[in-house]
């Protein structure tokens, strides 16, 4: 294998290699945030069967 093949290959391994850790990163802050909101969510519920509107 030529030098200038590897480094095209590895140049888009490690290319390849970041975009889906930063796909990875982006759900992980989803899911992240779904839970801080679920979180309050479930205490307003949680009142709102308690304490009839």
């Amino acid at each position: 294998m030529s030098p200038e093949l590897h480094l095209q290959m590895i140049d888009s391994r490690t290319t390849e290699l970041r975009r889906a850790a930063a796909d990875y990163r982006l759900a992980r802050q989803a899911e992240a945030a779904e839970k801080r909101r679920s979180a309050g969510g479930r205490r307003r519920s949680l009142f709102g069967k308690i304490i009839p509107a």
